[in-house]
């Protein structure tokens, strides 16, 4: 077990343009025994959410089972009412049951999220974590974080919601990756690489925003993943997903989260809401639908819905 102690006063993110003189593009290659996320690490991605990001305690964490790693663009299926259900059963002996009682309809509400990425290239060093001049080689890229919002939903309110976000995010082909990484050679935990984030489903731009406005550090984000697994800590070759700007499809205002809480409306008739709300919106995503997230010089990935 490895203790990481806090820095009193955390440095602000720097953005650093991509160019040729400051690092180096390569192909990107991925067999991470370990996918961390990291939740509401952009202002508005969590005001449309509707959720608070915990300022004191840090960002949201969650593991994504490596087995959603989709390097070869390969369409992604939409998880069945049965995968769903023994997803649920197996976050909470029999959650999935009863979902499956309460639900004629169970969707899996699909979502996109476009994310940068980095991989580390070497192991972390703990004992210097807190060290300004320190960071281990790492390598950027862009991600496309695919969720099935119904088992997340059905985590709200509960003591182990990252853990249904986490599963939500886990579904076989759920990590879409691009091509390229882009390992900078002037090391620092307190930057990220600078490009523009953007979603665009059957050409339509959902999501478009500038990594610059992320809310914490990649040492932040380490510190956060080293905290909330400490017997399981980030090493060579895992990954860390670092969060999403604004304009998912799920959208749900403060104020109906914040009236949900007051009367203490159930999960369940909270996820019949959102399935409501998604029939109606027709945001999220169907068999048919081509996402499309791309980064700039980092490159896109294209991925199609079954």
């Amino acid at each position: 077990m490895v203790t990481v102690a806090g820095c009193a006063s955390p440095p602000a993110l720097r953005c650093v343009d991509m160019d040729a003189r400051g690092g180096r593009l390569l192909p990107l290659g991925l067999s991470p025994a370990r996918v961390y996320g990291i939740g509401l690490s952009y202002a508005g991605h969590a005001g449309e959410t509707g959720l608070r990001r915990r300022a004191r305690t840090g960002p949201p964490v969650f593991e994504k089972g490596p087995s959603s790693l989709n390097a070869m663009g390969r369409p992604v299926r939409m998880p069945s009412r049965a995968e769903l259900i023994d997803a649920l059963e197996r976050l909470e002996p029999g959650l999935g049951r009863r979902a499956d009682r309460e639900f004629a309809d169970l969707p899996a509400l699909l979502d996109y999220e476009a994310e940068l990425a980095f991989v580390l290239l070497e192991d972390v060093d703990w004992r210097r974590i807190d060290e300004r001049a320190y960071a281990p080689r790492m390598g950027f890229f862009i991600a496309n974080d695919l969720s099935a919002r119904s088992v997340a939903v059905l985590g709200e309110g509960r003591p182990d919601r990252d853990a249904f976000w986490g599963a939500s995010k886990s579904f076989r082909g759920f990590m879409p990756v691009g091509p390229t990484m882009w390992v900078p050679d002037a090391l620092s935990l307190d930057a990220v690489v600078c490009v523009i984030l953007t979603t665009e489903v059957n050409g339509e731009v959902r999501q478009r925003d500038s990594t610059g406005r992320l809310l914490y550090t990649p040492r932040r984000m380490l510190k956060a993943v080293a905290a909330r697994f400490p017997d399981d800590l980030p090493a060579e070759g895992d990954v860390i997903l670092t969060g999403t700007p604004a304009g998912v499809a799920l959208r749900v205002p403060a104020w109906k989260t914040a009236l949900a809480d007051l009367l203490g409306i159930d999960r369940f008739a909270r996820l019949s809401s959102v399935i409501g709300m998604a029939e109606r919106s027709g945001r999220f995503l169907a068999p048919g639908d081509e996402v499309t997230v791309s980064g700039g010089p980092l490159g896109s990935v294209t991925t199609v819905i079954e």
